[in-house]
């Protein structure tokens, strides 16, 4: 019973080791390539549809729009190829009518592997925003939004993006390979929080403007980085992170606060309730983070005391997967760059 107990928990270990060394061919990382669903409503009753859909290779992805019944198609709308999506835009007349109350839908998402950004502006000034998916592929737009439904809406949103953001979880995970204790890793994730608080607030409201390919791959660069890291303090090495762990949270942190605000821009922002949606967002971002740093915490904790050799070996080996990663990551990123 001991050797089977043992030998499961060796088995585990091994499966982490070997999710760690083959997502980077399954996970495209923190990319954030949705399709996107823009719809502006302007005064005489039109309306105005952009419609971009990712392509793999040549091949178009089988998504479509579903607008509401009583939009009027006005002429043939225009179509084109734009680096790795199709683009199309189309006008409608809506008569009497107007978008608030009517269900917005995106069809063949079941299976496929993609979220839709819906944004919907409206001619009175209002500003909605949704994440579609295939567990949730239809948007109702309110009748009257109310700022605890737009509070609500941008803490979700920011939320599902760092746990969906896969290069931000594992600078996190190389933060707590480094770090022990409890004073010195909440003083360090506080200063990471601090510094993409900073960098997310300044790039949203355009007092800071970084090309986001840049910014993806000097990502990547830091969790490389901070993998080095862990592998010099395995060694016994009394390295730089170990010694300022929150000096060096916070640099990275404003590189990170870039690739969050990128995110954002590609959500959109009412302009009416900027503050609310970023502080919101921002909210969103921290809950997440403090999820999966407790949850991974946890483990870590519960592996050690079911066998601390096995632990000691998933931490010897995780940072050369995580290197792994990051280094995939930043030739992807970098290769895409030149090829889109």
């Amino acid at each position: 019973m001991i050797r089977c107990s043992g030998f499961l928990r060796n088995c585990f270990c091994a499966g982490i080791l070997l999710v760690l060394m083959f997502a980077p061919f399954s996970l495209q990382a923190d990319e954030f390539r949705p399709a996107l669903l823009e719809i502006n409503e302007r005064d005489g009753g039109w309306i105005d549809v952009t419609w971009k859909v990712p392509m793999m290779g040549e091949q178009v992805l089988a998504l479509t729009p579903v607008l509401p019944e009583f939009l009027q198609q006005m002429g043939p709308g225009s179509s084109q190829k734009v680096p790795g999506a199709w683009l199309e835009t189309k006008s409608y007349r809506a008569g009497q009518n107007t978008l608030n109350g009517a269900t917005l839908k995106v069809e063949g998402l079941v299976g496929v592997p993609i979220d839709v950004l819906l944004r919907v502006n409206l001619a009175d000034g209002g500003r909605h925003s949704a994440i579609l998916r295939s567990t949730s592929n239809s948007f109702t737009v309110p009748e009257q939004v109310t700022r605890m439904e737009l509070a609500v809406s941008y803490w979700r949103m920011g939320t599902i993006h760092i746990l969906e953001g896969y290069d931000h979880l594992l600078f996190l995970l190389t933060l707590l390979l480094i770090v022990a204790g409890f004073w010195p890793l909440l003083k360090t994730i506080t200063a990471f929080t601090l510094a993409h608080s900073i960098t997310l607030a300044l790039a949203t409201l355009g007092v800071v403007h970084i090309p986001p390919v840049p910014t993806e791959a000097v990502i990547s660069l830091s969790i490389m980085l901070l993998a080095v890291e862990v592998v010099h303090k395995n060694q016994g090495q009394f390295t730089l992170s170990e010694r300022f762990p929150w000096v060096v949270a916070f640099i990275f942190g404003l590189v990170h606060g870039l690739g969050f605000a990128g995110a954002l821009s590609k959500i959109g922002v009412p302009q009416n309730e900027v503050p609310l949606a970023l502080l919101m967002f921002n909210v969103g971002v921290e809950t997440g983070q403090v999820l999966f740093v407790t949850v991974v915490s946890l483990l870590l904790a519960g592996v050690h005391r079911l066998h601390s050799h096995s632990a000691l070996t998933v931490e010897r080996a995780a940072p050369y997967a995580i290197g792994g990663m990051a280094s995939f990551w930043t030739l992807q990123r970098l290769v895409g760059s030149f090829s889109g």
